[in-house]
């Protein structure tokens, strides 16, 4: 059974969680090329290491979690990143700094959404979908609140210190995640049972059931997820590590790119408040054909080469809506297509290629920023985010075909 305080220790484990680890580097990306003397291609290729990592454990993250529950799990997760941070902030090397961002990927797969999706499902079963909603109602905020605060920090004591008090932060999520439940409180028959269900209702539902899919349509719905999520992966990575800088690079001061910046946490937070709200009265795959569609179009008016301070407010917080809605149905997506016994393995593996694809975003999108500036970067995002319209739409005719087709025996 998922509580109220289950979901409010989660979620607070999951703000910290991305604020310290994930958005780390678009906050001092620039401050460590700049204290350590190192190129820019040696900094964001450590995030780089990072999200690579990410991919290479994210099936084995998966299995853990189906067997053993979230608690010890995301526990190890919580000193992987108290592991990273310290690293990172005492670290004198290259060596050392590429070290740093290989356990902190190690901590990002155990600690954020997809580790956090996948107990909920093994607690919870079908009845996940609102709490995977509520949790992210508290991530969404990462970096509205970890941005500003590093910076503050960064500049108030230095680098080292800013760090370190974030591995601090990081050490505040262990009793968090120690207080989750071992195993799943359901019966274990029930939980790896695929459902079968009346279409048009219950996919509408705040519970969500695997609609009654051949392996076939199955495979086909899987890949499609996969590959909206790794294109929504490839945004992301791009944007957590660069949206301050192209933000500068549109004209925006340093000062003012940081809080706009952060405007992208208000506007996932209330995209997924609104979610939690009417959420229920929509299909999963509907949602992120919306999403999917206001996610390309908040990236145009970037390709104007300049952007006023109301424009850029409202890229940065349609931006958050977008992604916000995403995330819920990042975790929501693979309940209509497998059965909650079998999600952490299925969606370990099929996360796979995003990580892997993501990781080579930011030293990409970074070396396009320099030698092609903002406006180019801001059209290739765009486009980005139109393939994933086009994967969303092809994956509800899916499932939308496969509701009106018998299953296979």
């Amino acid at each position: 059974m998922i509580t109220p305080g289950l979901t409010i220790r989660l979620g607070l484990a999951q703000m910290i969680s991305w604020g310290t680890a994930y958005y780390l580097i678009g906050n001092f990306g620039p401050r460590l090329s700049q204290y350590h003397g190192w190129s820019e291609t040696v900094i964001y290729g450590g995030f780089s290491l990072a999200l690579l990592v990410m991919g290479i454990v994210s099936p084995l993250c998966g299995k853990l979690i189906d067997r053993h529950g979230g608690r010890m799990v995301m526990a190890a997760g919580s000193l992987f990143n108290v592991a990273g941070c310290l690293t990172l902030a005492t670290c004198n090397t290259v060596t050392g700094y590429f070290a740093a961002w290989l356990v902190l990927g190690i901590a990002m797969r155990l600690t954020l959404y997809d580790a956090a999706f996948a107990a909920l499902a093994r607690i919870g079963g079908q009845n996940a979908r609102r709490a995977m909603g509520q949790i992210t109602l508290f991530g969404g905020l990462a970096s509205t609140v970890f941005w500003p605060l590093g910076h503050y920090l960064d500049s108030r004591f230095g680098l080292t210190a800013a760090l370190l008090c974030y591995a601090g932060f990081a050490a505040l999520t262990l009793p968090l995640h120690l207080a989750l439940p071992g195993r799943h409180h359901g019966d274990q028959t029930d939980i790896n049972a695929p459902v079968k269900t009346a279409p048009a209702q219950k996919l509408a539902s705040s519970t969500i059931s695997a609609a009654p899919l051949s392996p076939r349509h199955q495979m086909v719905c899987g890949l499609l997820y996969a590959l909206i999520m790794s294109l929504i992966n490839i945004i992301n990575a791009a944007m957590s590590a660069h949206m301050i800088s192209l933000l500068a690079g549109l004209g925006l001061a340093g000062a003012a790119a940081i809080n706009i910046a952060s405007l992208r946490g208000i506007g996932q937070t209330a995209s997924r408040l609104a979610d939690t709200i009417f959420g229920r009265n929509f299909n999963p795959a509907t949602v992120t054909i919306g999403a999917t569609l206001v996610l390309g179009l908040a990236f145009v008016p970037g390709l104007a080469g300049t952007i006023s301070i109301t424009m850029a407010g409202v890229f940065a917080v349609a931006f958050g809506a977008a992604n916000g809605v995403l995330t819920i149905t990042r975790g929501t997506l693979p309940l209509m297509i497998f059965a909650p016994g079998h999600y952490g393995k299925k969606v370990g593996v099929l996360l796979l290629p995003g990580f892997i694809l993501s990781a080579l975003a930011p030293s990409l999108f970074a070396m396009a920023l320099k030698s092609r500036g903002a406006p180019a970067v801001f059209g290739i995002l765009a486009g980005l985010s139109f393939a994933a319209l086009l994967c969303a739409l092809l994956l509800r005719a899916k499932l939308d075909n496969a509701q009106k087709k018998p299953s296979a025996p």
